[in-house]
């Protein structure tokens, strides 16, 4: 089930032409790949270990005396770019330690993978909750899944170059 809630003041309301992407269900990789009649190239800027801070730890749901204690999760920082130059949107992917275990353990092996190749290749959606924000960088997309048993949050900030590009 699929909530969408908007975390942004009502003088912060996406461009129309960006609504569809923000809302869009499913595998964003497969659509922006339509958009640009190819597969997206990754480019990673960060992938590793990083303690989770406390703004994370709410949006991934922890509640409590988990709120206090340090937890280690995998990070994958990167930049998707569609037919351009310049990248489409910059993502982050958050994967508690506790979701890589089992065959979840390759969501540490992705590489230049995009993450949606493997979340969405036997369910075309997933379990989740929505947040729209508005940040320095961009109109951003943050998605908490739940995968299999298994929490996980991944953040897509659409940059101005998704925007200019009229694919």
């Amino acid at each position: 089930m699929s909530s969408n809630s908007y975390a942004c003041p009502a003088t912060f309301i996406p461009p129309s032409e960006l609504l569809p992407w923000l809302n869009a269900e499913g595998s964003l990789t497969a659509v922006l790949e339509k958009r640009a009649g190819q597969p997206l190239r990754v480019e990673r800027s960060f992938e590793g270990f990083r303690p989770l801070t406390l703004q994370q730890k709410r949006q991934l749901g922890l509640q409590g005396s988990m709120l206090n204690r340090p937890l280690l999760a995998w990070i994958r920082e990167v930049q998707l770019y569609g037919n351009d130059e310049q990248p489409w949107v910059e993502a982050q992917s958050i994967f508690p330690l506790s979701t890589l275990k089992g065959n979840a353990r390759r969501l540490q092996q992705l590489k230049g993978t995009p993450i949606g190749y493997v979340l969405f290749k036997r369910r075309r959606t997933l379990p989740n909750q929505r947040f729209i924000s508005h940040t320095d960088a961009g109109w951003q997309r943050q998605t908490r899944y739940d995968w299999y048993g298994r929490t996980l949050m991944i953040s897509e900030t659409f940059l101005p170059a998704f925007l200019a590009n009229d694919a």
